[in-house]
């Protein structure tokens, strides 16, 4: 399992890094539409939506339309203000207060909304990749560091448990570790910049830069504290829909969103962040 893994991880780090950084725009959307259609397939699958293929085939025709041969990126902050108010608003309470039965309409908006956090998310990724490959890469890794971080901090130290109702395995120490590592590895990355010019079109040195270490250090604890939400929430979907994973697409990690869960809340809060610099 961990060689397949392993495998899975390497081949869709290459074929990323190569899409994003091959200068075609039309190779660029293609990824993404796959990438959204999958994603979209996968969240309808876990609030047990008739026909979900049919359902996200539909949304993706329609971001497609919207943002690749339409003007639709002229309102992308409406779009990620939107997914961030929806996080805040009504994902972040449900950790606590919980979700609408599978049976009836409140599921079915349910369903809806977290779509539309979808959206805010792909628009995001369009809104980053605009100012550079390299950018959103880096906005990515700060999740991918917190992950990390937070599974070797939690086997290590791990006591208190996170959310024992949504994730059991999740640790209040651990999520302590994945914090601290990016922090640290986002100072170590501002402080080098100066010597290795390629840093410095990264998240947080472009943050430090413009609005001080006050400011990025603000930012990256609510980007690692909005992953985190996001990994929950989704994590609380598939317990209440009896799924382990999201689906089986990616050998040895379930699904799409099972990488990117964490990444749905986060993208839309950083481009938001870069829309000041």
């Amino acid at each position: 399992m961990l060689k397949t893994r392993i495998i899975t991880a390497v081949i869709l780090f290459v074929v990323l890094v190569a899409v994003l950084f091959s200068g075609s725009l039309p190779a660029v959307q293609a990824l993404v539409a796959i990438a959204f259609v999958a994603v979209t397939w996968e969240a309808f699958r876990l609030f047990k939506l008739r026909a979900p293929v049919v359902v996200a085939v539909c949304w993706t025709a329609a971001f497609v339309y919207t943002f690749f041969f339409n003007a639709g990126l002229e309102q992308a902050r409406f779009w990620l203000a939107l997914g961030v108010a929806i996080w805040l608003l009504r994902f972040l309470p449900a950790l606590k207060v919980g979700l609408p039965p599978m049976e009836g309409f409140g599921n079915t908006l349910l369903s809806m909304v977290y779509a539309a956090t979808i959206v805010s998310c792909f628009v995001a990724i369009l809104v980053l990749f605009q100012r550079s490959p390299l950018y959103l890469i880096s906005v990515m890794a700060l999740v991918f560091i917190a992950d990390i971080g937070a599974y070797f901090s939690g086997k290590a130290f791990g006591r208190r448990k996170l959310a024992p109702s949504i994730s059991p395995g999740k640790t209040v120490e651990g999520a302590i570790g994945g914090w601290i590592a990016v922090l640290v590895l986002s100072a170590i990355t501002i402080l080098a910049a100066p010597y290795q010019p390629w840093l410095q079109d990264t998240f947080a040195v472009r943050v430090q830069a413009a609005l001080g270490w006050g400011i990025v250090l603000a930012a990256l604890s609510v980007i690692v504290g909005g992953s985190i939400v996001g990994d929950l929430f989704e994590s609380q979907l598939k317990r209440r829909s009896g799924f382990k994973d999201s689906s089986n697409l990616l050998p040895g990690h379930g699904g799409v969103l099972d990488r990117i869960d964490a990444l749905v809340p986060v993208l839309p809060i950083a481009a938001l962040i870069g829309g000041w610099l």
